[in-house]
């Protein structure tokens, strides 16, 4: 969203529409092209392919952007948008969103318009780490990968095999 569209937004309320899985950017310019406020916030992603990393722009939310409108609007035609499932509702009505929690991801953007995310712990293939909540608690294993949707594969030795297991990386540490 360019800075004279945030300019504009003053007076809107913010709802949350859900899209197609990979149609956000689709969803964003049809809703523009209607006259929609609209912000899609997006980072950049390291995708590896045969040897090569690139970074490529993401959605932040899969499947979910923000859409800016004001009460004298006929909301129903963003349920009517291509790529659009529906809109987020509460009753029979668009459910809003405080305008903080949009406001707050554009503060977030860097010069390029991505958010930019915390640093994720340096772990390198091999690493050892430990398990500190969840079913495999204070297991010792071998970090594999990082996955998508903040999760990591790691090598567990239990009862003598090893196992690879698939967890969330809030629960994974360097072990001392």
């Amino acid at each position: 969203m360019s800075e004279a569209a945030l300019a504009s937004s003053a007076g809107l309320t913010w709802h949350v529409a859900q899209t197609q899985s990979h149609r956000e950017e689709l969803v964003a310019a049809e809703l523009t092209k209607q006259g929609f406020s609209v912000f899609l916030p997006q980072y950049l992603k390291q995708v590896r392919n045969a040897r090569r990393v690139t970074n490529v722009a993401a959605a932040l939310f899969p499947g979910y952007l923000f859409v800016g409108f004001g009460p004298d609007v006929r909301w129903r035609a963003v349920n009517g948008t291509r790529g659009v499932v529906r809109l987020v509702m509460a009753g029979e009505s668009p459910a809003p969103i405080t305008k903080d929690i949009v406001e707050g991801l554009i503060a977030r953007r860097d010069a390029r318009g991505y958010i930019a995310l915390p640093p994720r712990a340096a772990m390198r293939i091999g690493d050892s780490v430990r398990v500190v909540g969840g079913s495999f608690a204070d297991t010792l294993g071998l970090f594999e990968e990082m996955r998508d949707g903040d999760r990591v594969a790691i090598l567990l030795d239990l009862l003598g095999r090893k196992l690879r297991v698939v967890i969330d990386e809030a629960l994974v540490e360097k072990a001392a």
